[in-house]
C-alpha cells in the first residue's frame, strides 16, 4: 500500500482527497455546515490581514514618525482604505463591477503606499 501511495503523483493524491471530502459533504448533507465554515474562514482571513498590517505598523512606527505629516496621513489613509475595501469585499461579496472597483481601489492604495514610501526614502 505504501509503495502505491508513493507512486501516485501528488496532484492526483490532492485531487483525490478533495473529491473524497466533496463526496462526504454531499452524502451527509453538510452544505449548511460548509457555508458556515466558509464564512468563518473569510472572517479569519480578514482578521489575519488586519493583524499582519498591525504587526508591520508596530515594527516600523518609529520610521513612520520621522516622515512629514502629510505623507504620514496619506500613507495611513491608503492602508485604512485598503483594509476597509477588503473588509467590505469579505462581508458583502464583490460580484461583477464591484470586484473591478475593489481591484481599482486596491491598486490605487498600493500606488499611494509605494509612492509615499519612495518619497520618504529618497536620500
Amino acid at each position: 500500500m505504501r509503495r502505491l501511495w508513493v507512486r501516485i503523483p501528488p496532484l492526483v493524491r490532492g485531487l483525490g482527497i478533495v473529491a473524497l471530502i466533496a463526496v462526504v459533504v454531499v452524502v451527509l448533507s453538510l452544505e449548511p455546515v460548509l457555508a458556515t465554515v466558509g464564512g468563518l474562514l473569510r472572517i479569519a482571513f480578514f482578521l489575519a490581514i488586519a493583524f499582519f498590517l498591525f504587526l508591520l505598523w508596530r515594527e516600523r512606527r518609529g520610521d513612520l514618525e520621522a516622515w512629514s505629516e502629510q505623507n504620514r496621513r496619506l500613507f495611513y489613509a491608503a492602508i485604512i482604505l485598503a483594509v476597509v475595501a477588503i473588509g467590505m469585499a469579505v462581508g458583502l461579496g464583490a460580484p461583477g463591477r464591484d470586484a473591478l472597483a475593489l481591484i481599482l481601489v486596491l491598486a490605487a492604495c498600493a500606488y499611494v503606499v509605494v509612492r509615499v514610501w519612495r518619497l520618504e526614502h529618497r536620500y
